[in-house]
Order: structure tokens, then C-alpha cells, then sequence
């Protein structure tokens, strides 16, 4: 007689040796999937890599080249060298297989899943137009060639941007200010026209990928939510309200004061700076005096190697010093993430060439000592803003009484005279300049939500309501547009000020962590190896590894905040 239970239970075991065998089928094909496609995925990176750094290198060093000489034949090469790197993001086809990878969820591998997000974000941007891609990248470099080469007429001469700086600082008759300053806005007549039709050319790209307009775009893709944005920049304005206004009247009384004129004639040219972003020199102290038989680069070389970041072989191929044609400003550009650094300076032996000396090796050193272990695409800062922020670190310290007093070799007699002085002209400064980002943050908005409303109007109410200057009487011309990164920082000028909150958190984290002090001021890092070894491992190495909330928190313990801002300068 046939044996039921012995049947059903060999039939149950035969079906679970079944299931078991489709179940570890199914298991060994998801895994083939899965490394399948992370080995495609790496395949691809390869490929696009060996494509796009020798074409990334040929563009930075074209941009030198016109930066350096003006040429326009370099800026002609520059804007051909960009539209062939954008036009190898805009192929759509590998969007498509990236596109399928990212949604597919299949990408466990971390440092392939966040090269896979760099990719997709920087394909989807270029999903445009050939035709419109091609005049954007066009129009964008005739604006800065007009930007490079321009110099405005000051009393029927050609004056450079380094003149016009000295007059508003110096100049004590208020017509010659006033002249002085409207030189500085030319350029915005010569460039407003181009910038607009630039802006509805960025819209019109952006809107054609599902974006509301390119200043959406721009902070989604670099991985910044706009609500986020406006959260902390909200945060900065509350913040800087009250101490502002009262550091302000009591500046403009000192202003009035040096130009006998009362408060209520006081305009932007009392202010010396074309845009109001830095400290008038109201203070006894003369910044100036200390750094003027002093040479800058040899100081900057000195502080770089005692925090074990040297920069001599940044500086070997560096180009320093004020000519003809030249980029009147600064920058730093990384060539090929590989070592080759370099700064664009217009050097002078005073502060602000000093700050922008110690600023711009702040990008340097942050680009020079990265890992080369880390994938290519990964081997760049956080964020942007990540390295203005050690921008900033460094910056500031051309104006800390200690860090002058070590430098400069003052004695404490010399440092406790101007302390004060300084400690209050620190203060000021990052009031000013938070009111300033605030304006550029609110007015870039506005520009791109309606490029078409009456922006010179617009452009002195919002000055009027952030930094409480006066408009001229009568002034209807566009000197919003004589902000260079209007036209080529787009949707940039809010990381400035992030950037100024992470260099405050870092030097929170510095003096609590590494000084184990409460006593911030006097932490100068001359000499001291650990914090050139603490930037190196917590910020520089990781790259772009994580995104920058992530890499800020490992590196200080706290995502980022204004608070670390405002016990620095606000309290």
C-alpha cells in the first residue's frame, strides 16, 4: 500500500528544493544585475574620464591665457573648449543610461552610487538645444572679454580698477568721490543688455528640462534645495538686523563727519567701495601702513609653510602682479586635479591685497592637497561654498591683531594700540558683507523669476532695504550689471556667505578641538602644524565624497549653522 504521508512529504521537500533553487537563481541574477551594472557604471566613468580631463585642462588653460593677456583669440578658444565639454554632458543618450542607473536603485557601491549623482546632475543641466547651448556659452564669454578688458574714464583717462579702489578710499572731495564711482558703474552700460538676454537664454534652458527658472536649477544641481538657501540666508538677515543698524549709524556719523556732510547726504560713493561689500576705513588704524614696506607673497609663503601647506610651487606658476589687459581681479583654478594650482592676482603691499592674497591660496591649497586616492570626479571640493569657506579662514586673518602681530613682527605695544580698532573693524566688516549677499542673493532671485521688470529700480531698493544706503537722485542706469558675477558666477554669490559661515564653524572647531580654548581671537594658527593636518585630513582628502552638509558634520561635529557666525561676530 502506498505510503500517503511518506508522498506528501517527499512532494513538499521536492517543491522546496524547487523554491529553494528558483529563490537562490533569483538571488545569483539580481547580484549578476547588480554587479553588472556597477561594472558598467564603472566602465562608463573610465571612458568619460579619459574623454573629459585632458578637455577640462585644455579649457582652464585657454581661460588663463585670455585672463592673463586679454587675447581675444584665448577667449575664443576658451568658449570652444567649453562647448565641447558641454556638449559631451549634453549627449542624451548617456543621460539615458545614466538616468536608468539612478532610478534603478541598483548602485550600492558608495563612492559609484555618489560619482553616479555628480554625473547625473551635471548631464542633466546640459540637456539642452546644441543651438542654445552654443550661444549661451558664446555670449557668456563676450560678456567677460568685455569685463577683462574693459577700463572706464575717469576726467577723460582710462583708469584701472586698483585706481578707482584708491580714490573711494582716500579721496576726502565728495564730486571727485562721486566721479570716481560712477566711473566704476561703466561697465554695466556696456554689458547690461548682453546679461540679459544671457539670463532668458539660461531660463529658457532650464525651463526646457522641467526647472522654473536657472536659479532653481542652478542650487537643485549643485545639490542645494532652495528652500534650504532661503532658510539660512532668512536666518542671516534676522541675525544681522539690529547689530547692523546700529553699527551702520553709528558709521555713517563718522562718515558724515570726515566729509562734512550731514547724514542725509550721504550716497554710495561715501561708502569706499563701488558696491558697499567692504569696511569703509573709518578707524584710526591705517590697515595699510603695516603691510606697506612689507611684501605680501613673502608673508603669505612664511604663514603656508608653518601650517605644513606649503605653496611655493602654486605660486611658481601663479601670475601676480598688475598689466595691460590683464584680469583685473583674482581667482584660483585647479588645471587637472593632479597638483597643478595656480592664482591670479593683482598684488599690492596693502590689506586688501593681502586678504586677497591669503584668500586665493585658501582655494589653492585646498585643490594642492587633495587625495589622489579619490576617483577623479569625486577629487574637487564639497561644494562650492566649501571652499570659500577656507577661503575665508584664511583671509580674515589679515586683519587679527595677533596674527599681524606675529607676522609683522609688532610689538604688544603696537598690537593692543590698534586691537580695538581691529576688533571693531572685523565686526563691521562681516555686518556689511552679510547685508551685501543679501542683496545679491534677493536681486539674482528676482532677476530670474522676471529679467524683464525694471531691475535699476529694483537693484536700489533692495541696497536701500539690506544695507540702508540712499540711492542717487535720479539715477536710471544699470549698475547692478557692473557685478562681474551677474555674467559669469551665475546663481554663486549666496555660497560667499555659506562660506563665511563654515569658516566660522572651522574656526569654532579649531580653537575648542585642537587649542582646547574658548578664547578665539588669539587663535592665529602661525606656526602650527595641526591645523594644516586637520584641514588636510577633515576637509581637503575627502573631496567631494560626501555632499557638503555630510562632509561638514564629520569634519566639525554639526551640520552648518549660523550660530558659530554669530558668537564670532554678532554678540
Amino acid at each position: 500500500m502506498l505510503n500517503i504521508k511518506a508522498g506528501v512529504n517527499q512532494t513538499v521537500e521536492g517543491a522546496m528544493r524547487l523554491m529553494g533553487i528558483l529563490i537562490l537563481s533569483i538571488l545569483l541574477f539580481v547580484s549578476c544585475q547588480k554587479q553588472n551594472r556597477e561594472e558598467a557604471l564603472q566602465q562608463f566613468i573610465e571612458q568619460h574620464v579619459a574623454k573629459i580631463k585632458p578637455l577640462e585642462k585644455a579649457a582652464k588653460e585657454a581661460y588663463w591665457e585670455a585672463a592673463t593677456t586679454g587675447r581675444q583669440e584665448a577667449y575664443k578658444k576658451s568658449a570652444e573648449l567649453e562647448l565641447k565639454i558641454r556638449k559631451i554632458y549634453s549627449n542624451p543618450q548617456e543621460f539615458a543610461f545614466l538616468k536608468d542607473l539612478k532610478t534603478s536603485k541598483k548602485i550600492k557601491d558608495p563612492l559609484l552610487k555618489r560619482q553616479l549623482q555628480i554625473l547625473y546632475n551635471r548631464y542633466l543641466q546640459n540637456q539642452i538645444d546644441s543651438t542654445l547651448l552654443r550661444q549661451m556659452v558664446e555670449l557668456s564669454s563676450k560678456i567677460e572679454e568685455k569685463f577683462s578688458t574693459f577700463r572706464p574714464t575717469l576726467n577723460g583717462k582710462k583708469v584701472t580698477n586698483n585706481e578707482i579702489l584708491e580714490i573711494l578710499k582716500n579721496e576726502t572731495d565728495n564730486a571727485r568721490r562721486k566721479a570716481a564711482w560712477e566711473a566704476s558703474k561703466q561697465v554695466g552700460r556696456v554689458v547690461a543688455d548682453d546679461i540679459i538676454k544671457l539670463v532668458k537664454l539660461r531660463n529658457q534652458a532650464a525651463q526646457k528640462l522641467g526647472f522654473e527658472n536657472y536659479h532653481t536649477m542652478s542650487l537643485e544641481l549643485s545639490e542645494q534645495r532652495v528652500k534650504q538657501i532661503d532658510r539660512i540666508m532668512w536666518d542671516v538677515a534676522e541675525y544681522t538686523l539690529e547689530p547692523f543698524y546700529n553699527s551702520k549709524r553709528a558709521l555713517d556719523q563718522l562718515l558724515a563727519q570726515k566729509y562734512h556732510i550731514s547724514v542725509q547726504q550721504l550716497r554710495p560713493w561715501h561708502y569706499h567701495d563701488p558696491f558697499f561689500q567692504e569696511t569703509p576705513q573709518v578707524f584710526q588704524v591705517n590697515l595699510d601702513k603695516y603691510y606697506e614696506n612689507n611684501d605680501v607673497k613673502e608673508i603669505a609663503v612664511k604663514f603656508f609653510a608653518g601650517i605644513e601647506l606649503p605653496v611655493e610651487s602654486i605660486l611658481a606658476k601663479s601670475d601676480l602682479y598688475e598689466r595691460d589687459g590683464k584680469n583685473p581681479h583674482a581667482f584660483c583654478e585647479d588645471f587637472d586635479r593632479e597638483g597643478d594650482v595656480r592664482i591670479l592676482c593683482n598684488l599690492k603691499n596693502n590689506e586688501s591685497w593681502m586678504e586677497t592674497l591669503l584668500h586665493e591660496l585658501g582655494h589653492a591649497v585646498y585643490d594642492k592637497y587633495n587625495d589622489p586616492s579619490v576617483p577623479y570626479l569625486l577629487r574637487e571640493p564639497a561644494h562650492i561654498f566649501t571652499t570659500e569657506g577656507v577661503a575665508m579662514l584664511f583671509g580674515r586673518l589679515s586683519r587679527n591683531p595677533f596674527w599681524m602681530q606675529q607676522v609683522l613682527n609688532l610689538s604688544d605695544e603696537v598690537r593692543q594700540q590698534i586691537e580695538p580698532d581691529l576688533n571693531r573693524y572685523m565686526r563691521l566688516k562681516q555686518l556689511i558683507f552679510a547685508r551685501w549677499a543679501l542683496v545679491m542673493y534677493n536681486f539674482e532671485k528676482a532677476l530670474y523669476k522676471n529679467p524683464d521688470r525694471n531691475l535699476n529700480k529694483l537693484w536700489w531698493k533692495m541696497v536701500q532695504q539690506y544695507q540702508l544706503v540712499t540711492p542717487p537722485e535720479n539715477r536710471d542706469e544699470p549698475d547692478w550689471a557692473s557685478k562681474i558675477h551677474f555674467a559669469i558666477a551665475p546663481c554663486y554669490y549666496h555660497n560667499y556667505m555659506l562660506g563665511e559661515l563654515f569658516a566660522s564653524q572651522l574656526h569654532m572647531y579649531i580653537t575648542h578641538h585642537i587649542y582646547k580654548t574658548k578664547n578665539w581671537q588669539k587663535v592665529t594658527y602661525v606656526n602650527d602644524p595641526r591645523v594644516g593636518q586637520y584641514l588636510k585630513e577633515k576637509v581637503f582628502k575627502p573631496g567631494k565624497t560626501y555632499p557638503w552638509n555630510q562632509m561638514i558634520e564629520k569634519a566639525t561635529g554639526s551640520k552648518l549653522k549660523v550660530d558659530y557666525f554669530a558668537s564670532q561676530f554678532l554678540e
